[in-house]
């Protein structure tokens, strides 16, 4: 049964640095965020699910296969605030929870998205994920984006540099699949009021120095409930992403057919 109090946004903009065209990038003959929407339509997490993006050429896409899609202004500088034009828009309005699904993960998991909601009903402002970083090549990858909790769940801080530091050596492999040793899975789960908060605050330092728009509500002093799953999927942000994405969903065909 779906959750009436939760919506799921998924941004997706057009342009990209690294693969062009990413969200129309075909994957075993579908565009990359038509496998998005159609795994996370399938969630029983969202009441409704909607594609939030700057290209007309993806409204059109997204309505061809079914997606509800939202023509929002060129103008944004991230996805979060792609989402809170979203959200503004009356017939958006009204839920108590509001999920930041990437558009560039074909693979994420219903648990992790509701783990991320589940952080701001248990009150804290806004939810996240991450799971063990896994490997020491992952740990130093200034791609790969660690987090550092608190006591209570909450972040205390986003870095892609290899944290927390282990004085006197590097982390074991046990501790590399710890709960200590954390990458940031980027869903983001947050209420409409603290979403129009978010986007009023003034960008800050160490948001421009590590390039995380996260930085920015937690130095505000907002907190970021972090759930931890067990696994993390990479996301497509390369050729050689999007070829490994494809002969997993081709693999998988092929296992369903089996």
């Amino acid at each position: 049964m779906r959750d009436e109090r939760i919506l799921g946004v998924i941004p997706a903009r057009l342009g990209s640095e690294r693969l062009p065209r990413k969200p129309l990038h075909p994957l075993a003959g579908r565009p990359l965020l038509e496998w998005v929407w159609r795994r996370v339509s399938s969630f029983n997490l969202f009441a409704h699910v909607v594609i939030a993006t700057d290209s007309a050429e993806i409204v059109a896409a997204s309505e061809r296969w079914g997606a509800r899609a939202v023509l929002t202004s060129p103008d944004h500088e991230s996805g979060t605030s792609r989402i809170g034009e979203v959200v503004a828009r009356p017939e958006y309005g009204g839920y108590d929870v509001v999920v930041n699904v990437q558009g560039d993960e074909p693979f994420v998991e219903e648990a992790h998205a509701a783990a991320a909601a589940g952080q701001v009903l248990q009150g804290f402002d806004i939810g996240t994920v991450a799971a063990p970083v896994g490997t020491l090549e992952a740990w130093r990858d200034p791609a790969v984006v660690k987090v550092v909790r608190r006591v209570d769940g909450s972040a205390l801080y986003f870095s892609r540099s290899p944290i927390p530091h282990v004085r006197d050596g590097e982390p074991t492999a046990a501790d590399l699949e710890s709960d200590v040793f954390l990458r940031h899975i980027g869903i983001y789960a947050y209420a409409p009021a603290v979403l129009e908060r978010w986007l009023a605050l003034p960008a800050t330092p160490l948001e421009a120095v590590e390039r995380l728009e996260q930085l920015r509500a937690l130095a505000a002093g907002l907190t970021v409930g972090v759930g931890v799953v067990a696994t993390a999927e990479g996301g497509v942000d390369t050729l050689a992403d999007a070829e490994r994405a494809e002969r997993r969903i081709v693999t998988n065909q092929h296992g369903d057919s089996a």
